[in-house]
């Protein structure tokens, strides 16, 4: 990497490069280039459809969708279960506890627990009793049944070694052991003489395959197929560094061509309707409000005064009259007087001294 005037580091081309390489890279850039600018642009193009899209279209949907969701999924399921399942849940809890729980209970309490103490009292009374017993019973006919069997096992023991055991052991020393020593003898010379012979096999077969097929392939991997590799090495590393450089490339030619694109849609489009809307627009609408909306709410409000002033009056005079009327069939009636709910003060306040009680007066 170089430092250039700008102080932005670039590339440094590998030094030995030949000339190969020279010849391939500025063709192949240029393919490369007519070849994916007209990709980049579509690639951006699409990018700012979709962005539009997303801002647009997919959120206000997605954010319609949700309340819609709320409104015929979520809200209907919260209502079932607070208002429907949860009663009922409660009630079925009830009915279980009446049902399930209580009978339970007073099953365990006033049947299984009395049987349970009858069990263990005829277990430890009758039963225990009487297994003791018989265990030993059963100890003592165990008893006889081992010292029976140990003699018969020393007696058979002894025939089994003096009539099967010191034979066999005669016949494997004297017999069995020389004739496979001179069994094992004879094989391995077998299989000596077997791995000589494959070795021979195996060592003409060797040098055969190698001239044959080993030293042709190598030469042709050598002397054909690693310069090939070579060249198309360096034409696919050249093809990729040209993809590279012509997709930044094409991302600059797409952003100057869509700023031209935006620019002329600006003035086109965008700089005449603002003009519009601030030079024709807005002062026809301020004349607008100024002669006809104004005077015109203000004579909204100056009827609804008068309305309201109107319906004033005639609630009073309804009044009025209710009064007149509830005079005329009841007679006067006094005015109400308020009752003081303060506390006594000066002498008539209450002291531990005197009694402010009817039966406690002196």
């Amino acid at each position: 990497m170089e430092q250039g005037k700008t102080g932005v580091e670039r590339p440094v081309a590998p030094a030995g490069e030949g000339c190969l390489v020279t010849a391939v890279r500025l063709p192949v850039r240029i393919v490369v280039f007519v070849l994916v600018l007209p990709v980049r642009m579509a690639w951006d193009g699409c990018v700012a459809a979709v962005r539009w899209l997303d801002r647009a279209v997919f959120r206000p949907l997605g954010r319609a969708l949700w309340w819609v969701g709320r409104a015929v999924f979520v809200w209907p399921l919260v209502g079932l279960w607070r208002y429907g399942l949860v009663p009922l849940g409660k009630v079925l809890a009830r009915l279980g506890n009446l049902v399930v729980v209580v009978p339970a209970g007073w099953l365990y309490r006033y049947v299984l627990v009395p049987l349970g103490h009858a069990l263990v009292w005829l277990y430890g009374r009758v039963l225990a009793p009487f297994g003791h017993g018989v265990m030993w019973v059963l100890r003592g006919i165990a008893a006889v049944s081992a010292a029976i069997g140990r003699g018969v096992f020393a007696v058979l023991a002894r025939l089994t070694r003096y009539l099967v055991v010191v034979p066999c052991a005669w016949l494997y020393r004297w017999v069995l052991t020389p004739v496979g020593q001179a069994v094992t003898w004879c094989v391995m010379g077998l299989v000596r003489l077997a791995g000589m012979l494959v070795t021979g096999i195996g060592t003409g077969l060797y040098w055969i395959t190698r001239v044959l097929f080993v030293l042709p392939l190598l030469a042709v991997w050598r002397w054909v197929l690693v310069p090939v590799g070579r060249v198309l090495a360096v034409v696919a590393r050249e093809i990729g560094t040209a993809l590279g450089h012509a997709w930044r490339v094409a991302g600059h030619v797409s952003l100057a061509v869509g700023r031209f694109l935006g620019a002329l849609v600006r003035w086109i489009v965008v700089e005449p309707a603002r003009w519009m809307y601030t030079r024709v627009l807005t002062p026809v609408g301020h004349r607008v409000r100024d002669a006809v909306l104004r005077p015109a709410a203000e004579a909204g409000r100056a009827v609804g005064r008068a309305v309201r002033q109107s319906l004033a009056a005639a609630r009073a005079s309804v009044r009025r009259a209710r009064a007149d009327i509830r005079r005329m069939f009841l007679g006067e009636q006094g005015e109400p007087v308020p009752a003081d709910r303060r506390e006594p003060i000066g002498g008539e306040a209450r002291t531990l001294g005197s009694s402010t009680t009817a039966l406690t007066k002196d």
